[in-house]
């Protein structure tokens, strides 16, 4: 299977509308070069431009929607369109990302659970998701989290029981903890014996440098490939079936004893 990781440069001079088309035409281009596209979390605004939030939030079949369809139908790829603020139909503001299959369907929506910003941002200006999302592709299950999750381990170890073996994570993530990035998107493919590909954006969003770096681990923990800090395409091949040889050759998914339902009785 071929994936590819869309790092966008996030530039403010750039109107939302022509990142849009921009992304839009990028997805497009990979067609007969992957089967699945990522995007970074929230590519239309950027992740820490915390006033665009409101004027850019957009229904969930709004342009964004319209354009990653129609895009992802045209390239005949899975397409994880990153996330966009969604104004939801009863008010609130989510971080949402949007997946599509190859003919230009939404497969599923993820509201992202964990928001970021220490009672500031978006922890206070969108609503907390609180449905786990799994995708279920021809050659793998993908488990959808998104930036700030990557801190959470149980939200992936609950993906891992719901069937996920591909962990997709866009961010916006900040170039201060890149270390962070790195670790924990490696120690999220180790402790769950799944792929991991992680898309983050470049650039600069409200004067806060992002880390790029999109990144791709192989359930043992390898990195595959990773990208520099600019705006790039990060193209891996990588083969589903290791992650069913890895949990079977170190079962040590076996072995958990917290955190699982008792016993039925």
């Amino acid at each position: 299977m071929r994936a590819s990781l869309i790092q966008i440069a996030v530039d403010p001079e750039e109107s939302v509308e022509s990142r849009r088309a921009r992304v839009a035409s990028l997805v497009r281009d990979q067609a007969g070069a992957a089967d699945l596209v990522v995007l970074p979390e929230l590519w239309t605004t950027g992740a820490f431009a915390y006033e665009e939030f409101g004027r850019e939030a957009e229904p969930l079949d709004g342009p964004t929607y319209e354009a990653m369809a129609k895009a992802a139908a045209h390239a005949g790829v899975w397409l994880h369109a990153g996330s966009i603020p969604e104004r939801a139909p009863e008010g609130p503001l989510y971080n949402t990302s949007l997946i599509f299959s190859p003919s230009g369907e939404l497969a599923a929506a993820y509201r992202k659970i964990h928001r970021f910003g220490f009672d500031q941002g978006e922890a206070v200006l969108m609503g907390a998701g609180r449905d786990l999302v799994t995708v279920r592709l021809p050659e793998t299950t993908l488990g959808v989290a998104t930036c700030y999750d990557l801190r959470f381990p149980e939200l992936f170890r609950s993906l891992v029981d719901a069937g996920a073996e591909t962990l997709v994570i866009p961010a916006g993530w900040p170039e201060r903890r890149r270390a962070h990035w790195t670790l924990l998107a490696q120690a999220r493919a180790v402790e769950n014996q799944a792929y991991v590909l992680a898309c983050g954006t470049a650039g600069t969003h409200a004067g806060v440098p992002q880390a790029g770096h999109s990144i791709v681990v192989d359930p043992w923990g390898e990195v595959l490939a990773e990208a520099g800090p600019g705006e790039e395409i990060l193209t891996v091949d990588f083969d589903p079936a290791k992650v069913a040889a890895t949990r079977e050759q170190f079962p040590a998914l076996k072995d958990r004893m917290l955190g699982l339902a008792p016993p039925k009785r």
